[in-house]
């Protein structure tokens, strides 16, 4: 169960980053392993192709030192569901972290 819910929470970290600059595979996996989201190569790909094929991200690839790489920029509908999500997450905060009963 707490893999599916930090899947949700992996999900918007990358599109915020992808909002303020291109990113890429490892750079993602090391900025999630910064916030003590272990991801596999296995897990991240396939969530990149998924935001993509959604319509979350957009995806340019570039030569970089002989070898291909994707850079991944958040589109304007990506940003809009960046936006919507804020104001679900303070939601969010306010009921689990400030308003939780004192035995949690």
């Amino acid at each position: 169960m707490l893999k599916e819910f930090f899947l949700g929470f992996v999900k918007l970290h990358i599109v915020y980053h992808a909002s303020h600059a291109p990113v890429f595979g490892l750079e993602l996996m090391q900025e999630l392993a910064r916030h003590g989201y272990q991801l596999s190569p296995g897990t991240l790909y396939p969530t990149l192709s998924k935001l993509e094929r959604d319509g979350y991200l957009r995806c340019e690839k570039k030569l970089i030192n002989g070898k291909i790489r994707k850079y991944y920029t958040a589109t304007p509908q990506g940003k809009k569901a960046l936006k919507e999500a804020r104001a679900k997450i303070a939601e969010l905060v306010t009921e689990v972290i400030e308003d939780a009963p004192p035995d949690l």
